[in-house]
């Protein structure tokens, strides 16, 4: 008798959720950060995320209609949520057409090109935004600056990452936040992409998530602890203002894209590991990395970049983490 057992790609997922209800879930997980970014940087919002979405849905239809040919799976969102997570990476101010470059090489390339959803190897996602961050640097790092009332000022404003990275280089590597404030931070008052300003309502949609079992906690918990970790280490080796220690750990995980990456991006189904023990060395990775490029490297922001290293080393740890095999005992 022939052996009909069919090993397919990932996501492997024993439950009755499908694809789509999984990115139904998601996409519910990612309205309270919407929500906070168009109070805070206006209708704009809503038009780049509204390119992005449309651009990554017509995209990957028209590759499935005319190259690769068979069915098209559009009808399963998952296209929706890259488009959505490609806005959430992108000034509110960016220009469309860069926006509609981003979804060519989120969907054409991060995603169609190994096969569509379960072959790629990397967050379609971050592929486009790390290509236009490449390609369209200055535009990609202008950010228009909220006012008081809430409304998007004409002058472009750096992020706290980026002023804070800033400041240490004129200070020889000593590291200040003077002028920073958490708070504002947290609650979404600051210069940034569409889902940086927004780390209290990530929050919300992180716990949305969990609570629907879409997510466990093992990546999130694992990223943002080694980043605090490793920022409470570096403020007790710079042996600066005590205040320091605990402020650095806190200003990392709302700073930059730590919530939306450990949440949304990193927990990806298909580039992260299967295991409970394999995701947490994926998370601590990422969070190593991360902290790593925003400390000592040329990009005030790791994050992307973290997850898009740690997506390759995925196989690998899913070869050398598994799980105990079914009816397999311990020899007393």
């Amino acid at each position: 008798m022939a052996n009909k057992i069919l090993v397919a790609p990932a996501p492997h997922v024993h439950s009755p959720q499908s694809t789509q209800s999984l990115m139904r879930d998601v996409l519910v997980a990612l309205i309270p950060a919407l929500a906070v970014s168009t109070m805070v940087y206006g209708l704009d919002v809503l038009k780049v995320t509204a390119i992005a979405v449309i651009s990554c849905i017509l995209i990957e239809y028209l590759i499935q209609k005319f190259l690769l040919g068979g069915k098209t799976t559009i009808s399963n969102l998952s296209a929706v949520v890259t488009g959505v997570l490609l806005a959430f990476n992108l000034p509110a101010n960016i220009p469309w057409w860069i926006i509609v470059i981003g979804a060519v090489v989120a969907i054409g390339v991060g995603k169609m090109t190994f096969g569509g959803l379960g072959r790629n190897p990397f967050n379609p996602a971050l592929v486009g935004r790390v290509f236009l961050l490449i390609a369209y640097p200055v535009q990609m790092t202008s950010f228009p600056q909220p006012t008081m009332n809430g409304y998007v000022d004409a002058l472009s404003g750096a992020t706290p990452l980026a002023a804070v990275k800033a400041a240490a280089e004129k200070a020889d590597g000593a590291i200040s936040l003077a002028n920073i404030d958490l708070l504002n931070m947290f609650s979404g008052a600051m210069p940034g992409s569409l889902g940086e300003i927004a780390a209290m309502a990530l929050l919300v949609g992180g716990i949305y998530l969990l609570w629907r079992k879409v997510i466990t906690w093992h990546i999130p918990v694992s990223i943002l602890f080694t980043m605090a970790l490793f920022a409470f280490v570096v403020a007790l080796v710079q042996g600066g203002d005590a205040a320091l220690l605990y402020e650095l750990p806190a200003f990392h995980l709302v700073a930059g894209g730590a919530m939306l990456g450990a949440i949304f991006m990193a927990t990806d189904y298909v580039t992260s590991p299967m295991t409970g023990k394999g995701m947490i060395i994926y998370g601590i990775g990422i969070g190593a990395i991360t902290m790593i490029i925003r400390l000592w490297g040329a990009y005030p922001e790791g994050m992307s970049f973290a997850i898009l290293l740690m997506n390759s080393v995925t196989p690998l740890i899913d070869k050398y983490v598994k799980p105990k095999r079914f009816g397999i005992t311990s020899k007393k």
